[in-house]
């Protein structure tokens, strides 16, 4: 249903040494089912934030929540580690995760987004999601796509704990845009357009 490589539980159980004792992991899908799903990496605290509708998936150190209706949307999902610009950081590839329930023609290829021929604002949402934000979750933080300007270039929003962090500017030239660019040759650039407010809730101050 949900396989983690080695490497990312190892990871994983890195990062959670650094939190509270009994952290666990969250995985959450906002829109499943969807050409606009998209999957989030998170800590939580099961005795603090009991959901009756979630189910547990235990790995030999920590374990996985996540709300029981999202089985058929998170299988044959994987979670690794891959190294980029934006450094070591988590990869899911969720081959069933823009497919209805119902949908008996899964594509497995390379989880396009749009699996037909997909669109550079499609294609930028698909690699926030899966190899951006994965990482950004694990500082309480994540980026969203605003808009593809006529020229290409991709207006990006950061949230959480990215919004004022110290590291924004960085992230995205050194980070995110390369990134980006690497993988949408098409694209011409990024322009952060947050308006970043420094507080308790950002990673770097």
């Amino acid at each position: 249903m949900l396989h983690i490589t080695d490497t990312a539980q190892k990871y994983l159980i890195k990062l959670l040494s650094y939190q509270k004792k009994s952290t666990q992991i969250r995985f959450s899908v906002k829109n499943p089912g969807t050409p606009h799903a998209q999957c989030n990496i998170s800590y939580y605290l099961p005795k603090t934030h009991h959901n009756s509708k979630d189910i547990e998936i235990k790995f030999s150190q920590f374990s996985i929540y996540l709300e029981k209706h999202l089985i058929p949307f998170i299988q044959k999902t994987t979670i690794d580690i891959v190294s980029n610009d934006l450094g070591i950081q988590l990869s899911i590839k969720s081959p069933n995760l823009y497919h209805s329930k119902n949908d008996n023609h899964v594509n497995n290829t390379q989880n396009n987004i749009n699996y037909k021929s997909p669109t550079l604002e499609n294609q930028i949402k698909h690699i926030l999601t899966h190899q951006i934000n994965p990482q950004l979750a694990m500082h309480g933080g994540s980026v969203s796509l605003v808009k593809i300007t006529s020229d290409s270039i991709a207006i990006l929003k950061f949230h959480g704990g990215c919004n004022g962090c110290a590291m924004a500017f960085y992230t995205i030239k050194e980070g995110i845009e390369k990134t980006l660019k690497k993988l949408c040759p098409e694209l011409n650039g990024v322009i952060d357009s947050t308006q970043h407010q420094p507080g308790t809730h950002s990673f770097f101050k």
